[in-house]
């Protein structure tokens, strides 16, 4: 029979048949149905019920929400695949989109279902959002956290401001022209006067543009990265770009300027040094384009160079081949009463550190220059590198798992004894991987218990918390670090703060749900899903779905989520997009926000995402996902 010919009278009886129409199809009676629907609203109720204490201190703003996410949690206790695949069957919504409105979904299949039986209906629960108000809580929310977004795109664009952003006065206008809604300042590089410098440019440029682009400092939080390593000296390395057949097509360049007050070069690409010499202030006066300078570079190779663009500030000189400059090389010109001096401020070389599986590794709590691995009187003295995370030395045990640079090296622990912990590897290259100064070492393992708030996060956090709009919790694993960034905003009467909670840990995933209810007792709230430390500290195999759950969970709660961690990264450092960061680029439309990292071709980088998001969004919409149990297991 078609649908176009079925009279009110026969839809009647097609309802009354659909018992058999399931039983033909070896669906469960819809009275069945109805008692699996009606247990997942009752789990739902359970939850409201058990942390009614917790909902009466939840900031109005967000109260329905965390009615929602309790709801939310207490649907995706059960494994609903099963009920999902036989509702679909039915034409019914089979609950693949019910995040934002959880107890509405279940009530409207209840009431369709029940439209089929003649046994008696119960009244459903209240629903704390409806189908419309969830939507509209989320994307009120996300105003209040990121602003009012654009009319091309909804997803906001959020980018970190690199150290160039104090002295390049271009930088931060073109960012903001380009799309730029959220500047991040990353309170683990630089200081107070640069962050500030960054914040009023900022400022001058949004209000120039007629633009809102708001400020988010992250708290750098208790790093837990390798120390500095042995100099084996100092030596800056240049050379020209060439055709395939040899041919220079752009020389070897660098910038020079005065000891007393160096300034930037021209590009951040071109390498920078300092000319010492027996005149005050700039060594030299007006020089003749093409002026050729000499040096003697490290290997004992004479090399000429030309004066390529002379300003008030510095030389730009070019080599036609590659250069070693060691530091306190002489450079003069070929007249030497023209310029002559000494190269100053060349790069350290680190001692490289080289480790192959089965070696060992001592982390030490001492702050001492990192080591490489010799042989001393036949006898091998590992590899040393100092930990900057205090409390590993405290809580990491024998056999917990230890990962460093990003999950490039892995190791199993052997020992610790309070000042050192000795590692052996387990992963490495082939050839054996390097590991350098300022990588990150992640404790999968390890159950610390330290405050994600260091000392020098709460100075940081007095000085900026008047000028800044939202501040980002780092490093935190449970929700009591969120409580105490909460009372600190209050002693500082900077509660009008918004807060990202960077969850970038296995504890912090753990924590999830009361994470999320902690931070509802603020107004303002987002959630950054850390990529790269999530996926060293639950296996990069796992990263998709516990991405997906914590999508999820802040969907159920309508908490803004902000996507990061190398989103386009090779775009923004060679200026080329490769294929498979493009498509990552484009899931990033699931998330309210998207963070790129600072590069030299940032700004094009950001023009090109948002054109991909603007595009996506005309597009994209939400697919049906199958409700297995989640994996957080620390609620209940």
């Amino acid at each position: 029979m078609k649908l176009s010919s079925v009279s009110p009278i026969d839809t009647c009886h097609l309802l009354s048949d659909w018992n058999s129409i399931m039983r033909e199809q070896a669906i469960h009676p819809a009275h069945e149905l109805l008692e699996e629907i009606d247990a997942l609203r009752q789990a739902g109720l359970r939850l409201e019920a058990r942390y009614a204490e917790m909902l009466d201190e939840i900031d109005p703003n967000y109260r329905a929400s965390a009615k929602n996410l309790l709801h939310y949690l207490g649907v995706r206790q059960h494994d609903i695949r099963q009920l999902q695949w036989e509702l679909s069957q039915l034409g019914l919504s089979s609950f693949g989109i019910l995040e934002t409105h959880v107890m509405a979904s279940l009530n409207a299949v209840s009431e369709r279902l029940n439209d089929s039986t003649d046994g008696p209906t119960t009244e459903p629960p209240s629903e704390p959002v409806d189908f419309r108000s969830g939507i509209e809580h989320l994307k009120a929310h996300t105003r209040d956290l990121l602003g009012d977004g654009r009319s091309d795109r909804e997803v906001r664009l959020m980018v970190t401001l690199p150290n160039e952003a104090v002295t390049d006065s271009t930088l931060i206008p073109s960012l903001i022209e380009a799309g730029m809604e959220i500047a991040r300042i990353n309170c683990a590089h630089d200081d107070v006067s640069a962050w500030r410098q960054m914040i009023a440019q900022v400022r001058n440029a949004a209000l120039t543009q007629g633009r809102s682009c708001r400020i988010q400092a992250d708290l750098a939080g208790p790093k837990s990265r390798t120390g500095s390593i042995q100099a084996q000296g100092r030596l800056l390395k240049i050379r020209p770009k060439r055709d395939f057949r040899g041919r220079v097509v752009q020389p070897a360049r660098l910038w020079v300027s005065g000891p007393d007050a160096p300034t930037a070069p021209p590009t951040p690409d071109i390498p920078q040094l300092m000319l010492h010499s027996e005149h005050t202030g700039r060594p030299w006066g007006s020089l003749e384009s093409g002026t050729r300078f000499t040096l003697t570079d490290a290997r004992s190779h004479h090399c000429l160079g030309w004066l390529i663009e002379q300003t008030t500030d510095g030389l730009l000189i070019g080599f036609a081949q590659t250069v070693y400059i060691e530091e306190e090389t002489p450079l003069s010109a070929l007249d030497p009463h023209v310029l002559s001096g000494r190269l100053i401020g060349t790069p350290v070389v680190p001692e490289e550190i080289r480790l192959n599986v089965g070696d060992t590794l001592i982390l030490t709590r001492a702050d001492e220059p990192g080591t490489a691995a010799r042989t001393i009187e036949d006898r091998v003295v590992p590899a040393r590198l100092h930990c900057t995370l205090e409390a590993a030395f405290t809580e990491a045990r024998r056999d917990q798992s230890v990962w460093l640079d990003d999950g490039r090296i892995g190791a199993l622990i052997t020992a610790n004894d309070g000042d050192e912990i000795t590692l052996t590897i387990t992963h490495a290259a082939p050839g054996g991987s390097r590991i350098k100064e300022e990588k990150g070492i992640n404790f999968p393992d390890t159950d610390f218990h330290a405050t994600a708030l260091t000392d020098k996060d709460l100075a940081d956090l007095a000085d900026l918390a008047h000028e800044i709009d939202i501040v980002a919790l780092s490093f935190l694993r449970r929700p009591s670090d969120v409580a105490l960034l909460q009372d600190h905003l209050n002693r500082l009467d900077a509660c009008q703060l918004g807060i990202v909670l960077k969850i970038e840990n296995r504890q912090a995933f753990r924590h999830l749900p009361r994470i999320l209810l902690t931070g509802m007792r603020s107004p303002r709230l987002g959630v950054m899903i850390a990529r790269g430390d999530l996926a060293v500290e639950l296996g990069f195999e796992r990263l998709s779905e516990v991405q997906e759950e914590i999508l999820w969970l802040c969907e159920a709660a309508h908490i803004p989520v902000i996507w990061a961690t190398q989103i386009l990264e090779n775009m923004a450092k060679s200026g080329a997009p490769s294929r498979p960061e493009v498509t990552d680029a484009a899931m990033s439309i699931r998330a309210e926000c998207v963070m790129l990292n600072k590069g030299p071709h940032i700004v094009e980088t950001l023009r090109f995402l948002g054109a991909v998001l603007g595009r996506m969004e005309g597009h994209y919409n939400k697919r049906m996902a199958m409700r297995r149990k989640l994996t957080i297991a620390d609620f209940d």
